[in-house]
């Protein structure tokens, strides 16, 4: 049984760097060779920016194979944007969270999003839509150039 899951959790890879591969590289984020977090189903691409600081995004993948206990449930994956310095977080979000709950764009079921999917075909679409998101709120809000407007109303005062 580990062959087939460690198949699928290789072909998640696979498809993941195809469709949001050149977008990410583009930006400047990498994947980080991780073999072992990639069998848990763990895909890091990361950037260090000018200041030292990091961004990081994170997909965690929960492929289910058909067996007693998960029958026909489709496999599933979400996304995590977290900003670090010196090792230390500053902000962790997921995907869903962000452009849900602080952005209030309400393109998502809910803040707590998981992307389902069931084949190749609705792996791709899931993947372009995350993508999307991650396009327009993640890499900006990493990079600190996009805050939610409840961040954008208290950085004056801060800055003061």
């Amino acid at each position: 049984m580990l062959p087939e899951r460690q198949a699928a959790q290789d072909y998640f890879r696979t498809l993941l760097r195809t469709v949001l591969g050149q977008a990410l590289a583009a930006a400047g984020y990498r994947l980080e060779t991780s073999p072992l977090q990639w069998a848990g189903g763990s895909y890091r691409f990361t950037k260090t920016f000018a200041d030292g600081s990091r961004g990081v995004i994170n997909f965690q993948a929960l492929v289910y194979s058909d067996s007693a206990w998960s029958a026909g449930a489709p496999s599933r994956f979400r996304v995590q944007l977290t900003r670090s310095k010196a090792g230390k977080a500053l902000a962790s979000r997921s995907l869903s969270q962000l452009v849900v709950a602080d952005f209030g764009i309400m393109i998502l079921p809910s803040a707590d999003h998981w992307w389902a999917y069931t084949d190749t075909d609705s792996l791709g679409k899931a993947l372009a839509e995350a993508g999307h998101l991650i396009v327009g709120y993640g890499l900006p809000w990493l990079a600190g150039e996009l805050l939610p407007p409840a961040d954008a109303l208290a950085a004056p005062a801060q800055e003061q």
